[in-house]
Parts: C-alpha cells; sequence; structure tokens
C-alpha cells in the first residue's frame, strides 16, 4: 500500500477522522457503512461496504425479472455504481460510477419519467459521454 502523507491520531473513544480530501476522493459520506478488516501485515483497512453488492446474484436475477416484464435496459445501483445489468451491454455499465445527475436524483429520493425524446433526459454514468442517451 503507497502512504498518502497523512497522519491521523486515535481519540480517546478510537475514533479516526479520515481527510476530506480522502473521503471526497473516495466518495465517502457522512453515514455510508465502512468494512473494517487487517491484513497479514497488521495494516488496517477501510473499504466501502455495499450491501447491496453482497446481493449481487439477487441483483442479477431480479434484473433479469425487471427487463423481461418491462421490456427495458434494467440497471441496479447501490449508491455509487451499478450492480447488475439486464438487456444492455454489461461491459458498458457494469461497475461504472453513476452520474452527479443520477445521484442526485437517488439522494433526493425524487423519481425521474421521460415520456417522449423532446424531455430533458439524464446521464446513467459518470462515463457516458451521450450524455441523455437513456431516459
Amino acid at each position: 500500500m503507497k502512504a498518502t502523507g497523512i497522519v491521523r491520531r486515535i481519540d480517546d473513544l478510537g475514533r479516526v477522522v479520515i481527510p476530506k480530501e480522502i473521503r471526497r476522493t473516495l466518495r465517502i459520506r457522512e453515514g455510508d457503512p465502512l468494512e473494517i478488516f487487517t491484513d497479514k501485515e497488521g495494516e488496517v483497512i477501510l473499504k466501502k461496504y455495499s450491501p447491496i453488492g453482497e446481493l449481487g446474484d439477487f441483483a442479477s436475477q431480479y434484473a433479469d425479472s425487471l427487463h423481461k416484464t418491462s421490456g427495458h435496459i434494467t440497471c441496479i445501483a447501490d449508491r455509487d455504481t451499478i450492480i447488475a445489468v439486464s438487456g444492455a451491454s454489461k461491459k458498458e455499465f457494469l461497475e461504472k460510477p453513476l452520474s452527479a445527475d443520477l445521484e442526485r436524483i437517488i439522494e433526493e429520493k425524487t423519481t425521474l419519467v421521460v415520456k417522449s425524446p423532446d424531455e430533458k433526459t439524464i446521464s446513467i454514468t459518470a462515463e457516458d459521454n451521450n450524455e441523455g442517451r437513456y431516459s
């Protein structure tokens, strides 16, 4: 593991502050669950935990069912990345980070329904250069 040059002390309650730059880079938000484990060399490792990611097989089956029922491309995501896809190229979507617009919609728990090509659409992934290609 490479050192980042940032040193933090543990407080009397056992807490460590993760610097804002690292949280921003890794997209760790307040309230996000982190998995804590150690390796053989005595390093403590913090990893973003996704309970939905643990259900990958179930999510894939669910996406397949939704796709067959609706006839539309189906993507299932946790708060950061797409974890299951059906009806489209898995390479195009699977494990890709969500777009900022989609993250905002999920965070605000709102719904976006697009009924015609004239309505505003959003990008699904952060890497989607054809903004609004899917609705």
